[in-house]
């Protein structure tokens, strides 16, 4: 308690230093602090809401034209605002009649939170700083953007049987004026491909209307570009003020996705537009040609839907087709769900994309359309970013869409875009390894050792000095300290130097918060954020995950007034882990080891489990958590991270007489029901006892989920004939027949086998062969003609006997 007096004391102190927080934001300084905690702390130094800002909105469109304003902090009308991104892209800004500084997001190359500072003496010096998030236009809400209605029409405008009139809409309240130009602005990627001078290009084009009134809808007749703009192929359309001039940058707009300009091409397109697609359909194979081959370094799909959703530290659901939104797949005709790799590929930026027909069956171009297809450029780009291959969104339109349109959609070749962008199917994919933990707290390791551990503190559950990964737990006692068991109520996370990221339950049980470097982060504009080193996806207030560029994921979901924490760790971590959930190397002998290596003897003694568990308890100079109250400083910060004094309860208490017992063995069976009635007697909850079963049925369901399974690989159809059957796993059939004049060599039928081998021999339709009716026929032909000639000679020496028969006058009776 010395040293938690000494922290007010400090706190105190700070208000008569006159410290400032001006240039020192996120630091702690002797008098008072600028780092994001002192708010909760009521330690702040009297100008950090001037100097360390926050912004409303935080996010919008990597394309720019958002405008936000500044929290808290103070400006006048003479204000000259300048707000500079990335510390190198300055806009102009303005003062309100409120006196909020407003800032107008540039476009930036660029996904993630981007540095930002604030100048009022018009970029003199940019005193104030904080940060804004830009955000990939796939993944922007519907309402921060302008909308194309009928997409589709809209990308197929010229191709027999689409035309007429086109339509958009917007928010208005997006664009901040009565009067709007509607513009058309192109994108494309100049310079040698993988080199230095490589580099995207966004120009404004030309005008498709001007002073419109701001009403939120826009339709139009397509006209054909002029030449100088017609082979701009690839762009986005933009609502502003009618006030600026023509193609002015980094102003307030709306802009839609970008989408391919079928309706502006050249009327060459529209005279023909399967024959133009063509050409460059054979210009795109030739170019795919001339660069470096990146499906080599791309990973391998999972072979199951099932195993796609449960691998959620390397896959995330493709938002062009998700079953979670009726499987509406444009591209994937015949899929009914999509992943994407969550990581770009190391040197190349490729991504990988998985699709999965409604039996869970990967689907492959080989055998459809709709099949899987690698990406050149990963759709979500990758970092460093700001550079081609690496630009989210635009770089893989430019690589790997606009070539589908031209060799897919727009003409019937597409085998040329297939040759280049072939499935990957998943004979080389290794499911990764789970553990949780879960309930009050329980345990599963990566081997499959299940325990209970009530320490109080904060634990190392996963720990990899090879691959630098590091993931705490903290725990704290249920209902105060009137119940001698612990639940888990945060996890902090990191890899190597990327951000630290902590998910705890929120003030009241009732909701996830997540805390980046320390700062809360609100999900309520984005469900996805790319921070340094690490993503983070929270659909719903309830529901975290956290994926590391090694593979790793954590998913962390709110149980009631618990959390479950699941980690999900790839093959390349095998017996390199250490903590609570052991060393993942398929050996469960050896999962309970202590810090120091000595290892649990008995795994059915409490409490030596208890020594096992507290032997992990975190370094003080090596926690990872955000300590922003009095509460947690108190428990946590300035006492051993374990504590000694709790001793929980090690069992179930066994009362025939406890009102909870007879519910306890009906609610509590199986696997589960050890930590079910533990959570329930102990826990005195029978919900907590119900969320403990749930979560442990659904580990059980994860584990089955992501059960490796055997590939044979791809089987090819015949020439000349055809295959019957797209599945690929041990105990598919795939038969073949052979067309009408052929006959089938080798096995009809070939089964995928367990040492993942195709039963048979390869099938081949050849043409039936005529030696046999050519050598039957020659044989008759020739018995024919021995006869023929048997006859002639006899004929002729019939002939010689008559004269002399005639001559001698007698005659042969019954010749």
């Amino acid at each position: 308690m010395e040293k938690f007096s000494l922290f007010f004391l400090l706190m105190v102190l700070s208000r008569t230093h006159g410290e400032t927080c001006e240039g020192k934001c996120g630091q702690q300084l002797d008098s008072c602090s600028c780092h994001p905690t002192c708010g909760s702390l009521r330690s702040c130094c009297p100008d950090y809401k001037e100097f360390c800002i926050d912004v409303a909105p935080q996010s919008g469109s990597i394309l720019g034209g958002t405008d936000f304003y500044v929290l808290e902090a103070n400006f006048t009308q003479s204000s000259q605002i300048v707000c500079r991104f990335n510390s190198e892209i300055d806009t102009e800004g303005y003062v309100d009649d409120s006196g909020r500084a407003h800032c107008i997001s540039p476009l930036l190359y660029q996904t993630g939170w981007v540095p930002l500072h604030i100048s009022s003496d018009n970029g003199t010096t940019f005193s104030r700083s904080g940060a804004w998030l830009s955000v990939h236009t796939g993944k922007l809400s519907s309402e921060f953007k302008a909308l194309l209605v009928n997409s589709t029409k809209w990308q197929y405008y010229g191709t027999p049987g689409v035309g007429g009139y086109l339509q958009m809409t917007w928010n208005t309240t997006l664009v901040n004026a009565d009067k709007v130009n509607i513009e058309l602005w192109g994108y494309r990627e100049m310079g040698e491909p993988y080199s230095e001078n490589w580099q995207g290009e966004m120009e404004y084009l030309y005008s498709l209307a001007k002073d419109r009134p701001n009403n939120g809808s826009f339709s139009f007749l397509p006209k054909i570009a002029e030449n100088v703009f017609s082979s701009w192929e690839l762009g986005s359309v933009r609502v502003s003020s009618s006030s600026y001039p023509d193609g002015m940058r980094n102003v307030q707009a709306a802009w839609t996705e970008d989408h391919a300009l079928a309706w502006h091409l050249e009327q060459k397109f529209r005279d023909n537009s399967t024959a133009w697609a063509w050409e460059k359909c054979l210009a795109w194979d030739q170019l795919e040609i001339q660069l470096p081959n990146f499906l080599n370094e791309i990973i391998d799909c999972p072979c199951t839907l099932a195993q796609a959703r449960a691998d959620t530290g390397r896959f995330h659901t493709d938002y062009g087709c998700d079953i979670e939104k009726g499987s509406v797949c444009t591209y994937h005709p015949g899929s009914v769900h999509c992943v994407r790799a969550i990581q770009a590929s190391p040197q190349y930026a490729a991504g990988q994309q998985c699709c999965y027909d409604k039996t869970g069956a990967q689907v492959l171009t080989a055998d459809s359309i709709g099949g899987s297809t690698p990406d050149r450029a990963h759709d979500w780009g990758s970092p460093p970013f700001r550079k081609p291959p690496r630009i989210p969104g635009l770089s893989h339109w430019v690589y790997d869409v606009l070539s589908f349109y031209y060799c897919c959609l727009w003409s019937d070749n597409c085998h040329y875009y297939f040759k280049h962008r072939p499935s990957s199917d998943c004979r080389r994919y290794q499911s990764p390894n789970s553990a949780m933990v879960f309930g009050d707290p329980h345990f599963i390791t990566f081997d499959g050792v299940s325990y209970s551990f009530n320490g109080k503190g904060e634990y190392t559950l996963v720990t990899s000095a090879d691959k630098q990964l590091t993931i705490q737990g903290r725990t704290e006692p249920i209902d105060g300290n009137a119940i001698k068991a612990t639940k888990m109520s945060a996890v902090a996370m990191r890899e190597a130097s990327s951000d630290i990221i902590e998910v705890r339950l929120a003030s009241g049980d009732n909701r996830l918060e997540v805390l980046h470097n320390q700062k809360s982060l609100s999900f309520a504009e984005q469900t996805w954020m790319d921070l340094q080193g690490v993503f983070v996806f929270s659909p719903t207030s309830s529901n975290v995950t956290v994926m590391f560029p090694s593979g790793a994921g954590v998913e962390v979901r709110q149980r009631g007034k618990t959390l479950t924490t699941t980690v999900l760790l790839p093959e390349e971590f095998g017996d390199s882990t250490q903590g609570l959930l052991g060393n993942m190397n398929g050996d469960a002998k050896d999962d309970l080891a202590l810090s120091n290596g000595q290892l649990v003897q008995n795994q059915s003694n409490a409490e030596e489990l208890f020594a096992f568990g507290a032997s992990w308890a975190v370094p003080n100079a090596s926690a990872l958590f955000t300590y922003d109250s009095n509460y947690l400083l108190e428990t946590y910060y300035f006492v051993p991270r374990h504590d000694p004094s709790f001793i929980p309860a090690f069992s179930a208490p066994e009362d025939p007489d406890d009102p909870l017992s007879d519910l306890a063995a009906e609610i509590c069976s199986g696997e589960s029901s050890p930590f079910c009635r533990y959570d329930i007697l102990v826990g005195r909850s029978l919900t907590m006892g119900n969320d403990t079963r749930r979560s442990f049925q659904s580990h059980i369901s994860l584990v089955e989920d992501l059960k490796p399974v055997i590939s044979c690989g791809w089987l090819p159809p015949p020439n000349n004939g055809k295959k019957q059957g797209t599945t690929y796993l041990q105990g598919a059939r795939v038969q073949f027949s052979c067309n009408e004049g052929y006959t089938l060599k080798g096995s009809s039928e070939r089964i995928c086998q367990k040492n993942a081998q195709w039963s048979g021999e390869e099938a081949s339709c050849i043409v039936p062969s005529k030696l046999p009716g050519i050598l039957a026929g020659s044989i008759v032909g020739a018995l024919a003609l021995i006869l023929i000639i048997t006859m002639i000679v006899l004929h002729f020496r019939k002939q010689k006997r008559k004269p002399s028969n005639s001559e001698d006058g007698s005659i042969t009776e019954g010749l």
